[in-house]
């Protein structure tokens, strides 16, 4: 059940991204509930590798580069799904950026409200 929820909290985040940023565009909920689904899978099994082959670099940018990161698989993601529209690289980092603080916002929220009852 908390799984569900934090899928459902993720697609709207992502909506919530596509109104905060004109270059992100999502076609409906049922994409956006796409889009969370490709973007938790690749954030679960590509990411990891990813980042421990750019370690050399992320510790050279003290950092930086796993923002960039992120922002190329938020891209990748907007490269693979048809009705998410990502208009570049750097939409795709500001997006990737407001996404993951909204989504941990909204995931905080919950599991405060869920705490307590």
């Amino acid at each position: 059940m908390r799984l569900l929820l934090l899928w459902i909290l993720n697609a709207v985040a992502l909506l919530a991204v596509t109104y905060l940023l004109p270059a992100i565009q999502i076609a409906g909920f049922g994409s956006a509930l796409l889009a969370a689904l490709v973007l938790g899978f690749i954030n679960t099994l590509v990411r990891p590798l990813l980042a421990i082959l750019t370690l050399p670099i992320t510790v050279l940018t003290l950092g930086i580069f796993y923002l960039l990161l992120n922002g190329l698989l938020f891209w990748l993601a907007g490269a693979l799904l048809p009705g998410f529209e990502v208009a570049g690289f750097w939409a795709a980092v500001f997006g990737a950026i407001l996404y993951g603080v909204i989504a941990w916002a909204l995931s905080a929220l919950v599991s405060t409200a869920w705490g307590k009852a």
